[in-house]
């Protein structure tokens, strides 16, 4: 059911009329990693913010136990301007094709928010909001399936022609959208910087390493990676670097924190560890509970972040919330979230990244310089700054 609220509320400044804004909320709860922590953080962040819109959070979760998780998860107990609305699809298609367009009708939406695909027949007088993370899939198309290539290349062009504006995480993104995309205009596309995770904030002791290296198993000494292991990730690249560095360190393990049965999973990964005789060094510790990411990254001697393409890369602000010095690919997107806080290699060169592993883990003085960087770099990201970014132009 979906519920009106009073449209009673003080005049702020040019926002002179309560605004109903929809978020599409899909991904939220979905175990995915990068793209729904951003909707997950900055839908909770703005909605904290914005006491006097009236939102609706879109999902197509229909358990009644799962619906009751998202209203913790996204701290919407409570907030009679907030309604998490369960709208049901067949599929992916019939819910852009027929169920969003038909709520977004019936409901009046001043602002609909969501990513990457729109849905057909938006009113006009719905003001859209389209986020886009990334565009790998026109700069690395090989590295996605046909049929996902073929989706994004025949509706991502329509989804940009009707949004009011976009959002991206980061300059380069903006930058590539407009190299990718004939007729967008710059002046469309606003710049949301991510953030990460109120985990990540919280004080981790020693004994919180020590407890989670003995629940997941982890070596003493290790280097960690973690995300998705997508083929741009380029971990096969840092396992045969890693393989490198053991040559001057053979106590030193690799931990690569993600999902193995996760969609485009990188099958090189597996050729190259067997290829390598790498089964009792690179060490996989499965499902890791969010509370416990933090842990597991403090523990480890340096973060290693040797993906090819990136549209911003919210590992980097999670080791550099638990002070861990971090080797990463020389990419633009990287060294603009990363600045000075980063030791950088050529993601194509093994050897330069075996030496920049190698240098990390001995050198107490480059480790500790990186870490105070990443400390001072850190606080410039927040997702309470970016709801702010957020709301201003739900209100433009």
């Amino acid at each position: 059911m979906v519920v009106f609220f009073s449209e009673t509320r003080r005049n702020n400044g040019n926002r002179s009329h309560m605004k109903t804004i929809a978020i599409d909320i899909r991904l939220v709860g979905k175990g995915r990693t990068g793209d729904e922590a951003v909707f997950r953080s900055l839908t909770r962040e703005i909605i904290a913010l914005d006491r006097e819109s009236r939102y609706f959070l879109l999902t197509d979760e229909t358990d009644s136990g799962r619906l009751a998780a998202l209203h913790h998860e996204l701290d919407a107990v409570g907030k009679e301007n907030v309604q998490i609305v369960s709208l049901v699809g067949k599929n992916r298609f019939t819910w852009n094709l027929f169920t969003v367009p038909f709520f977004l009708w019936k409901q009046h939406i001043d602002v609909f928010h969501t990513q990457y695909i729109l849905p057909v027949r938006i009113p006009r007088r719905t003001r859209v909001l389209v986020h886009i993370h990334d565009v790998s899939f026109c700069a690395l198309p090989w590295f996605i399936g046909w049929k996902d290539r073929m989706w994004l290349r025949l509706l991502i062009p329509r989804s940009l022609k009707r949004a009011d504006t976009i959002i991206v995480p980061s300059q380069f993104t903006r930058d590539e959208i407009l190299r990718y995309f004939e007729g967008v205009r710059s002046e469309r596309i606003a710049v949301v910087p991510n953030a990460c995770s109120d985990e990540f904030r919280r004080e981790i002791s020693g004994e919180d390493v020590s407890e989670t290296r003995k629940r997941y198993r982890l070596p003493e000494r290790y280097i960690i990676a973690v995300g998705t292991l997508q083929p741009r990730k380029n971990l096969p690249f840092l396992i045969r670097a890693f393989a490198e560095l053991r040559k001057r360190d053979s106590d030193i393990k690799l931990v690569l924190v993600g999902n193995r049965a996760a969609h485009h999973f990188d099958q090189a990964i597996d050729h190259v560890i067997a290829e390598l005789d790498l089964g009792q060094q690179v060490i996989f510790p499965g499902f890791i509970a969010q509370r416990d990411v933090p842990a597991v990254i403090r523990g480890a001697l340096v973060y290693a972040f040797p993906s090819v393409y990136e549209g911003f890369g919210i590992p980097l602000l999670e080791a550099m919330s638990q002070d861990v010095p971090i080797a990463a690919s020389d990419i633009p997107c990287l060294r603009e979230v990363a600045g000075d806080a980063a030791s950088y290699f050529d993601p194509s060169k093994i050897d330069i990244c075996a030496e920049t592993l190698y240098t990390l883990t001995i050198h107490s003085d480059q480790r500790k310089q990186l870490i105070e960087a990443g400390k001072i770099r850190f606080e410039c990201f927040s997702w309470k700054k970016s709801a702010e970014l957020l709301a201003s132009i739900y209100y433009e």
